[in-house]
């Protein structure tokens, strides 16, 4: 039996496991994760203190990509010791409030685990066709009706994913965006120069990959599909088309070490080796 496996938060409760009668230990969640990692990739492991009514100990919600996965762990680790002197129960969620309907994208960082898992190091890679300032200044009327000038950094960003081995490639856009809070100061100016470049990049990565589906069968192989229900108008046009329809402000490219820009910020997404196009 085939599961799809797709590039955005996992839902539904087949994926979400509740393992109670947990200890209080160091390094819970870490222990968590490396039990259950074992069985497949993880989206989240969340651990938390009962409730008092339930007497002491913890109980955590993991989520896995894969309901296939979860399934497995579910019937290896329930009523087993694990990592501590007494078993604990583990069950698939049959009730559990707050699930999003909708799916919501992946982190790129998330979508790079991921692709890591089932594609293998090698199985993929990404580059850079665009990254260009397309910023600008916004008026905003404050409380007493004046007009305040409010300095935005916006850079757009187009990055294709390409997967030798399956004959697929993808293309994300996106936009990062961050604010000057004192532009007087230049320092502060580039710093929030760099940070809207690695948004626009990780969230265009992230697009991207929300165009592939995993397909992975019962022997363990993996096949891909590319998702044409996602497909965008930018899709079809060429790499000079797609440079063609942004202007470049004020900032080129060309003035920034890309692989130090996208490196320096610690953000939530952290970025592959990027293959930067060349003019």
């Amino acid at each position: 039996m085939a599961e799809v496996v797709e590039f955005r938060v996992p839902t539904g409760r087949a994926r979400t496991l509740l393992v109670w009668g947990l200890e209080p230990e160091p390094g819970l969640e870490h222990s968590l994760f490396s039990t259950f990692s074992k069985f497949g990739p993880l989206y989240s492991v969340r651990a938390h203190r009962n409730a008092a009514v339930a007497g002491p100990g913890y109980y955590a919600v993991i989520k896995f990509y894969s309901g296939v996965d979860a399934s497995r762990a579910q019937h290896a680790c329930n009523k087993q010791r694990l990592f501590q002197k007494s078993p604990v129960k583990v069950c698939v969620c049959t009730k559990q409030k707050g699930f999003q309907e909708k799916a919501l994208a992946l982190s790129s960082t998330k979508c790079q685990e991921l692709a890591n898992h089932y594609l293998g190091f090698n199985g993929w890679s990404s580059r850079i066709i665009t990254l260009q300032n397309v910023s600008g200044f916004e008026g905003e009327n404050d409380e007493l009706g004046k007009v305040s000038q409010k300095q935005s950094v916006k850079y757009l960003c187009a990055v294709e994913v390409t997967l030798p081995g399956h004959g697929v490639q993808t293309r994300g856009v996106a936009l990062g965006e961050a604010d000057v809070e004192n532009g007087e100061d230049p320092l502060e100016f580039v710093a929030t120069t760099r940070r809207a470049q690695k948004l626009a990049v990780g969230k265009a990565l992230s697009s991207a990959f929300q165009k592939i589906l995993l397909v992975v069968l019962e022997n363990g192989k993996v096949a891909v599909e590319y998702d044409s229900s996602q497909e965008e108008p930018t899709d079809s046009l060429t790499e000079e088309e797609l440079k063609g329809l942004i202007q470049v402000n004020e900032l080129s490219l060309e003035q920034f070490d890309l692989k130090e820009v996208l490196s320096d910020l610690s953000c939530d997404d952290e970025l592959p080796g990027w293959e930067m196009l060349s003019n």
